[in-house]
Protein backbone atom coordinates (compact mmCIF):
# COMPACT_ATOMS: atom_id res chain seq x y z
CA UNK A 1 0.00 0.00 0.00
CA UNK A 2 1.50 3.20 -0.77
CA UNK A 3 -1.80 5.57 -0.32
CA UNK A 4 -3.59 6.09 3.02
CA UNK A 5 -6.92 8.07 3.05
CA UNK A 6 -8.09 9.87 6.74
CA UNK A 7 -10.96 11.68 6.89
CA UNK A 8 -11.12 14.13 9.39
CA UNK A 9 -14.39 15.20 10.82
CA UNK A 10 -13.16 18.58 13.08
CA UNK A 11 -9.76 19.81 14.56
CA UNK A 12 -8.83 17.11 17.13
CA UNK A 13 -8.61 14.45 14.01
CA UNK A 14 -6.29 16.83 12.29
CA UNK A 15 -4.67 17.08 15.34
CA UNK A 16 -4.50 13.41 15.59
CA UNK A 17 -3.07 13.31 12.21
CA UNK A 18 -0.68 15.58 13.13
CA UNK A 19 0.66 13.63 16.33
CA UNK A 20 0.86 10.15 14.24
CA UNK A 21 3.07 11.63 11.52
CA UNK A 22 5.52 13.44 14.31
CA UNK A 23 5.94 9.95 15.71
CA UNK A 24 5.99 7.93 12.15
CA UNK A 25 8.11 10.40 10.00
CA UNK A 26 11.90 9.51 9.92
CA UNK A 27 14.57 12.18 10.28
CA UNK A 28 15.28 14.38 7.15
CA UNK A 29 11.80 13.60 5.78
CA UNK A 30 10.21 15.72 3.35
CA UNK A 31 6.51 16.14 3.37
CA UNK A 32 5.10 17.91 0.75
CA UNK A 33 1.83 19.61 1.76
CA UNK A 34 -1.03 20.35 -1.36
CA UNK A 35 -4.63 22.07 -0.86
CA UNK A 36 -6.29 25.05 -1.75
CA UNK A 37 -6.33 28.18 0.39
CA UNK A 38 -7.61 27.39 4.19
CA UNK A 39 -7.52 23.77 3.12
CA UNK A 40 -5.79 23.20 6.49
CA UNK A 41 -1.90 23.13 5.62
CA UNK A 42 -0.81 25.26 8.06
CA UNK A 43 -2.89 23.82 10.66
CA UNK A 44 -1.54 20.29 10.16
CA UNK A 45 1.76 21.97 10.61
CA UNK A 46 0.72 23.14 13.82
CA UNK A 47 -0.10 19.44 14.99
CA UNK A 48 2.76 18.62 13.90
CA UNK A 49 5.12 20.69 15.73
CA UNK A 50 2.72 20.13 19.16
CA UNK A 51 3.49 16.36 18.82
CA UNK A 52 7.81 17.41 18.34
CA UNK A 53 7.98 20.02 21.70
CA UNK A 54 6.85 23.18 19.51
CA UNK A 55 4.28 25.78 21.19
CA UNK A 56 1.88 25.41 18.05
CA UNK A 57 1.31 29.32 18.46
CA UNK A 58 4.40 29.99 17.00
CA UNK A 59 3.70 27.99 14.02
CA UNK A 60 1.69 30.12 11.12
CA UNK A 61 1.99 30.58 7.47
CA UNK A 62 5.37 31.04 6.13
CA UNK A 63 4.48 32.91 3.20
CA UNK A 64 5.69 36.15 3.79
CA UNK A 65 9.08 34.79 5.18
CA UNK A 66 8.85 31.78 3.33
CA UNK A 67 10.92 29.60 5.78
CA UNK A 68 10.28 29.23 9.61
CA UNK A 69 12.97 27.46 11.27
CA UNK A 70 10.92 25.20 14.64
CA UNK A 71 13.03 23.87 17.64
CA UNK A 72 11.76 21.48 20.06
CA UNK A 73 12.43 17.61 20.16
CA UNK A 74 13.11 17.57 16.74
CA UNK A 75 13.09 20.63 14.21
CA UNK A 76 10.92 21.45 11.63
CA UNK A 77 11.72 23.33 8.39
CA UNK A 78 8.08 25.00 7.57
CA UNK A 79 8.43 26.35 3.77
CA UNK A 80 5.77 28.27 1.80
CA UNK A 81 6.09 28.40 -2.12
CA UNK A 82 2.74 30.26 -2.28
CA UNK A 83 4.63 33.13 -3.29
CA UNK A 84 7.36 32.09 -5.46
CA UNK A 85 7.49 32.68 -9.36
CA UNK A 86 9.08 29.74 -10.29
CA UNK A 87 11.09 26.74 -9.21
CA UNK A 88 13.95 28.41 -9.51
CA UNK A 89 13.16 30.89 -6.63
CA UNK A 90 12.63 28.14 -4.57
CA UNK A 91 16.11 26.77 -5.36
CA UNK A 92 17.43 29.99 -4.05
CA UNK A 93 16.14 29.64 -0.76
CA UNK A 94 18.45 26.74 -0.82
CA UNK A 95 15.66 23.90 -0.15
CA UNK A 96 18.68 21.36 -0.12
CA UNK A 97 20.07 22.47 3.20
CA UNK A 98 16.85 21.62 5.23
CA UNK A 99 15.93 18.21 2.93
CA UNK A 100 20.00 17.65 4.38
CA UNK A 101 19.51 18.97 8.13
CA UNK A 102 18.12 15.73 9.76
CA UNK A 103 14.69 17.20 10.89
CA UNK A 104 11.42 17.29 8.97
CA UNK A 105 10.81 20.04 5.79
CA UNK A 106 7.42 20.65 5.49
CA UNK A 107 6.94 22.51 2.24
CA UNK A 108 3.54 24.53 1.75
CA UNK A 109 2.31 24.74 -1.90
CA UNK A 110 4.45 21.64 -2.61
CA UNK A 111 2.94 20.88 -6.27
CA UNK A 112 4.16 24.38 -7.49
CA UNK A 113 7.66 23.26 -6.72
CA UNK A 114 7.25 19.89 -7.35
CA UNK A 115 10.01 19.22 -9.44
CA UNK A 116 12.26 20.42 -6.78
CA UNK A 117 11.19 17.93 -4.07
CA UNK A 118 13.63 15.16 -3.32
CA UNK A 119 12.37 11.68 -5.28
CA UNK A 120 12.03 10.19 -2.04
CA UNK A 121 9.35 12.36 0.43
CA UNK A 122 5.54 12.40 1.33
CA UNK A 123 2.51 13.86 -0.23
CA UNK A 124 -0.61 14.79 1.47
CA UNK A 125 -3.54 16.05 -0.53
CA UNK A 126 -6.28 18.16 1.49
CA UNK A 127 -9.47 18.32 0.38
CA UNK A 128 -11.90 20.46 2.35
CA UNK A 129 -15.00 18.75 2.60
CA UNK A 130 -17.11 20.52 5.43
CA UNK A 131 -16.48 23.71 7.56
CA UNK A 132 -14.12 21.40 9.99
CA UNK A 133 -13.94 18.67 8.00
CA UNK A 134 -10.90 17.56 5.96
CA UNK A 135 -9.98 14.43 3.65
CA UNK A 136 -6.65 13.75 4.06
CA UNK A 137 -4.69 11.54 1.14
CA UNK A 138 -1.05 10.61 1.60
CA UNK A 139 0.87 9.26 -0.97
CA UNK A 140 4.57 7.68 0.09
CA UNK A 141 7.19 8.71 -2.66
CA UNK A 142 9.70 6.43 -2.40
CA UNK A 143 10.29 2.73 0.25
CA UNK A 144 11.56 4.77 3.07
CA UNK A 145 7.70 6.57 3.43
CA UNK A 146 6.06 3.35 2.61
CA UNK A 147 6.31 2.19 7.10
CA UNK A 148 4.75 6.07 7.72
CA UNK A 149 1.58 5.06 5.17
CA UNK A 150 1.21 1.40 6.77
CA UNK A 151 1.35 3.10 10.50
CA UNK A 152 -0.79 5.21 9.79
CA UNK A 153 -3.07 3.09 8.78
CA UNK A 154 -2.54 0.80 11.75
CA UNK A 155 -2.89 4.08 13.99
CA UNK A 156 -5.81 5.72 12.04
CA UNK A 157 -8.41 3.29 10.15
CA UNK A 158 -11.41 3.21 11.46
CA UNK A 159 -10.91 -0.46 12.08
CA UNK A 160 -7.99 0.86 15.07
CA UNK A 161 -10.33 3.80 16.69
CA UNK A 162 -8.11 6.33 18.40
Amino acid sequence: MDCFVYEATDEAQTAALGAALAELLPDGAVVALCGTLGAGKTRLVQALAEASGIDRRHVVSPTFVLVQEHHGRRSIYHVDAYRLRDEAEFLDLGPEEYFEAGGLTVVEWADRVAGCLPPEHLEIQITVTGTESRRFEVLAHGERYLAVIRGLSARLSPEHPL
